[in-house]
């Protein structure tokens, strides 16, 4: 089965509460992970929140093109 997220929420600092195909959920904290040019972008609090559930890659995209892999966001929820 291939993890895809099918809805993800803004908690709040880096944090995102999200939904995956096989029903696991959880928060993501993203805190640590915002290193490198795309993702520097995303320190900005208002920048971080605006980002959708692609319906083609089925990951977190943010506006500026920058995602993390479903599998990577699926190992983090807690």
């Amino acid at each position: 089965m291939f993890i895809r997220v099918t809805n993800a929420k803004y908690v709040d600092g880096y944090k995102i509460f999200v939904i995956f195909n096989d029903g696991k959920e959880g928060i993501v904290d993203l805190a640590n992970e915002l290193s490198g040019p795309v993702f520097e972008p995303l320190k900005e609090q208002a920048n971080f929140q605006r980002f959708h559930v692609d319906d083609v890659t089925h990951t977190i995209v943010w506006e500026n093109g920058a995602d993390l892999a479903p599998e990577f966001l699926y190992e983090q929820a807690a």
